[in-house]
């Protein structure tokens, strides 16, 4: 089974990398996705930078801030689009 972990975020500079590591600790061969809704803190780019160190993390950027609903319909098309079988939401 392939799983995807969905992680809205907007603003989270403060929390994104020990989120990440966190998230990795306990499941670390599963797929992570961070979709952020245009965070001006530069949370987007501090997840990719961890991202690139741990592996299998993408960043899915927005424009602009659309609601929780609205990123995790993202985050799911993004998976269903790359046939995983399982989704995780992380809020």
């Amino acid at each position: 089974m392939k799983a995807l972990v969905v992680l809205p975020t907007y603003n989270e500079i403060e929390n994104i990398e020990r989120m990440l590591r966190a998230i990795r600790s306990i499941v670390p061969d599963e797929q992570i996705l961070v979709v952020d809704d245009g965070s001006p803190d530069g949370t987007a780019d501090a997840a990719e930078r961890v991202g690139s160190e741990l592996g299998n993390i993408e960043v899915l950027r927005r424009t602009g801030k659309s609601g929780l609903g609205s990123a995790y319909r993202a985050g799911f098309a993004w998976g269903l689009e790359r046939q995983f079988d399982a989704f995780v939401e992380i809020d």
